[in-house]
């Protein structure tokens, strides 16, 4: 099955996203067995990366086991009909980076800024179309942003060459008219696909997919077994399955997705993705998705309720890209409980 033959186009993201929850930990046997299963299933695109994209393996947002260059060959070399797609976050991954991954094979580059920041994206979105990749403009913490705004930054990226544009709900914060509104405005005004990608914090994200798909989305962003930051994203294996049964062709085997979620997927996570309660603060607060884990890295050395430095992000309005505040945050927030204390 073609793209063209399919109603919806969907990407699977628990080999980058999914990275966030196993602490960037995936091994190369991992990566090829996940990803030839997801081929033998026909998904159309597969993501690879580290979870915050190209480039970032990191101290600040997370060491990698294994080279993610590593990684995306080998998920290019066991693809027979799936593609090989990777994230990049200007400033984090850079043109190099880009140039490196097309070289091995990768077919599509989702160029990934913040909501109001798309301005840093037409470099690297303008490179990805002279390579010859699938581009997509990927607007994350579309929660933060008005729909005029958001509608303004779309047709930046638009302008700067995208074939999709993305609204990317980090937080998992959206409710189901949020997302409406959204893509119903971008439907409008734009001549390109849209996408949406949805995380599960408030337990919205599958209803929040198929409001993005009533209002005209025809790219969408699932990971098996909701392997994704904070509670996850929308389930792709339950999506397929819903996909089916309203009729909609996505050309991908739901059989074998249910297969690879059981069989390879599950026993790569160190506990089920479930909405507990740092997680639901997450969609609570309106804060990005991957802070869980180092929330409560930090909540741990400072003694603190991890809850309290999450919501405090949120009434900061921290966004990706700023993993390093959230320990001066915590140590804020110990220092003024410890004078209250001694007072």
């Amino acid at each position: 099955m073609t793209q063209q033959d399919r109603d919806i186009v969907i990407t699977e993201v628990a080999l980058r996203d999914g990275s966030h929850a196993i602490s960037h930990q995936y091994t190369t046997e991992q990566v090829i067995n996940v990803t030839k299963a997801l081929d033998e299933a026909n998904v159309p695109y597969i993501e690879v990366s580290h979870g915050d994209g190209l480039a970032g393996s990191s101290l600040q947002y997370g060491l990698s086991l294994t080279n993610e260059m590593e990684l995306i060959e080998a998920a290019v070399s066991v693809c027979k009909q799936s593609k090989i797609g990777v994230l990049l976050l200007p400033g984090i991954g850079t043109i190099k980076d880009l140039n490196e991954a097309a070289n091995l094979g990768v077919r599509m580059a989702r160029i990934a800024t913040h909501v109001t920041e798309a301005d840093v994206s037409a470099q690297h979105i303008a490179r990805a179309k002279e390579l010859g990749l699938v581009t997509v403009g990927f607007l994350m913490m579309s929660h933060m942003a008005p729909v005029k705004t958001l509608v303004e930054q779309a047709k930046l990226m638009e302008s700067y060459g995208a074939d999709t544009v993305y609204v990317v709900d980090s937080a998992g914060a959206m409710l189901p008219y949020q997302v409406k509104e959204r893509i119903q405005a971008l439907k409008q005004t734009l001549g390109i696909n849209i996408g949406f990608h949805g995380h599960n914090n408030l337990s919205l994200a599958m209803a929040n997919t198929l409001a993005a798909i009533e209002e005209g989305a025809t790219w969408i962003d699932g990971s098996v077994r909701c392997l994704g930051a904070g509670a996850g994203n929308t389930q792709t294996e339950v999506l397929v399955s819903v996909m089916d049964r309203l009729k909609i062709k996505t050309g991908i085997d739901v059989y074998k997705m249910m297969d690879l979620a059981e069989n390879i997927v599950a026993p790569i996570l160190n506990a089920p993705q479930e909405i507990n309660r740092d997680s639901l603060v997450l969609g609570y607060a309106g804060v990005y998705s991957s802070f869980l884990l180092h929330a409560r890295r930090a909540a741990q050395r400072f003694g603190l309720d991890s809850r309290d430095i999450l919501v405090e992000l949120g009434e900061r309005k921290v966004v990706g890209g700023q993993e390093d505040m959230i320990v001066d945050i915590a140590a804020e927030i110990a220092s003024k409980r410890s004078k209250v204390a001694s007072s």
